[in-house]
């Protein structure tokens, strides 16, 4: 017997034990959690960066979303990234506690959301503030500038309260769940939010000076936002730090790390839950806490454009039903956070000497759309002609790489035209390319999150490639058993086969 057929019957040999071993002890299926009959699919991957997280988003099919975990024992600031589905994360919220306990919503760039607050003060060196009143008050406020600047409707039943305090600090969050209405971004949300408590900026001084007659009078209503941070100076109880691109912002039932306060209802909470069928009323109240649960369909677009920081009674801001509506993007210009997305749209209205143009653009993270509003470009699909007066939309689905066209006419409001696919340079699933090692950690079935010891495993997983095959060099003595078996006719001679056979039954 040849020396290469030699190494033919003991790969052979070696593929019969693990295959004997595996029908003894057969390794369970892949960890792929499922909500069955609710989530049929589901993802769960995590990461040790949030860019990459973000990328792979983009790629999946699946209704994802990316959040960022704290680690007990874990290097201060150090956050993994997980990308799952909402109705996913909360059935693992709830089943492993302590490993998803410190947990945080990625507000991605330039994704249309919720109006948002985050509120705190240092206690002991407060004690004269009523922290109730002041959320009460500043509701109050908030929903008069809505109603005066947007001409929308809200109450403290709209408003999710969560509350986190401790003796030592008062902290809460306030998501407004507006009916059909939300903002283009978190910075749009930010830029309002300066602007109607422009008068308290500009008459904030830290130091405690004297302002003057018309800055008290200005500020008369607004008071309630003044407190007094640990060192004594004058600050406002409204953090005006949370409306970043890529914001974390912890979730409802999550605290911080090294730390025991959870978010959970405020004793003054009046919101109103109205549960989808299937859904808790604490699921429900689950998801009205994610800023940016906001699906496209029927929303009004919120935006504040004033780059001065004018004071609300002499600006408004803009908005329109159902599209988007602000006359650039958070910079001022027309690009999105998908500019190679942007170029190729302008291809598609510019066409027979017409020059299309992108008038606004709105980005909404639950759906993975990109809605485009066109100036000078007025083809309809549906009339088979240019409209007189009313402007269209070009619709970009990312998660299922397409686009199409909708209209602003009132006969054509509910029409869609036939999906187009994109190009695949411009695709996610083509640009995105993942290397083995951003799949850094595992999570197994008892919830522990640990790094991974080889690349995109998942929790029970039990064998490693390294078992079915010794390597490079063994690699290639197989590729050259298999030219020989080749070479020979395709057939392996009888007594091998035999050979093999009772050398295995005597193990």
């Amino acid at each position: 017997m040849s020396a290469r057929m030699k190494k033919w019957r003991e790969r052979l040999k070696k593929v019969e034990q693990l295959a004997e071993a595996l029908h003894r002890s057969p390794v369970i299926p892949r960890y792929r959690p499922r909500l069955w009959p609710r989530q049929p699919s589901s993802v769960w991957r995590l990461f040790p960066r949030q860019s990459t997280a973000i990328g792979f988003a983009h790629t999946c099919k699946e209704p994802v979303h990316v959040f960022a975990l704290e680690k007990e024992k874990a290097p201060q600031g150090q956050r993994i990234f997980l990308v799952t589905s909402y109705s996913e994360l909360w059935h693992y919220y709830r089943t492993y506690p302590k490993s998803l306990m410190h947990c945080y919503e990625v507000i991605p760039e330039g994704a249309v959301c919720k109006l948002y607050f985050d509120l705190e003060f240092h206690k002991p060196s407060n004690r004269e503030a009523d922290g109730k009143k002041m959320v009460s008050t500043l509701i109050q406020y908030v929903c008069q500038k809505l109603k005066e600047v947007y001409e929308v409707e809200c109450s403290a039943t709209n408003i999710l309260n969560l509350d986190s305090s401790t003796d030592d600090k008062f902290s809460q969050h306030l998501i407004f769940n507006l009916q059909n209405a939300a903002f283009k971004d978190n910075v749009h949300v930010g830029a309002f939010i300066h602007a109607i408590l422009q008068p308290v900026l500009d008459g904030r001084d830290e130091g405690g000076s004297t302002q003057t007659k018309r800055q008290k009078h200005d500020e008369t209503d607004l008071n309630f936002v003044h407190v007094k941070s640990k060192e004594g100076h004058r600050v406002l109880f409204v953090d005006l730090g949370v409306y970043t691109k890529n914001r974390n912002f912890r979730l409802y039932k999550s605290s911080k790390v090294g730390k025991n306060a959870a978010f959970s209802l405020a004793d003054d909470d009046k919101f109103i839950s109205q549960p989808n069928k299937g859904v808790s009323t604490e699921e429900s109240v689950f998801l009205a806490s994610l800023v940016c649960n906001v699906s496209f369909t029927g929303q009004r677009i919120l935006t504040w454009e004033v780059r001065d920081a004018e004071a609300v009674r002499t600006t408004r801001g803009q908005s329109q039903r159902g599209l988007p509506s602000d006359a650039g993007s958070r910079s001022g210009c027309l690009t999105s956070p998908h500019r190679e997305v942007d170029d190729f749209v302008l291809t598609v209205v510019r066409k027979d000497a017409i020059q299309g143009s992108i008038r606004r653009w709105n980005y909404f993270a639950v759906e993975q759309l990109l809605v485009y509003d066109i100036a000078n470009y007025r083809w309809c699909a549906n009339v088979g002609r240019f409209h007189k007066s009313n402007n269209i939309m070009i619709v970009v689905d990312l998660k299922e790489e397409v686009w199409y066209q909708k209209c602003h006419d009132p006969e054509c409001r509910n029409f869609r035209s036939l999906s187009y696919p994109l190009p695949q340079e411009i695709c996610i699933t083509y640009i995105m390319m993942l290397d083995d090692e951003d799949q850094a950690y595992t999570m197994d079935e008892a919830g522990n999150i640990e790094p991974g010891r080889a690349p995109k495993t998942a929790p029970g997983d039990q064998e490693s490639g390294d078992a079915w095959g010794g390597g490079a060099e063994e690699d290639r003595e197989f590729s050259d058993c298999l030219d020989d078996f080749e070479l020979n006719g395709g057939e392996i001679p009888d007594e091998v086969l035999l050979g093999c056979v009772e050398d295995f039954q005597r193990q």
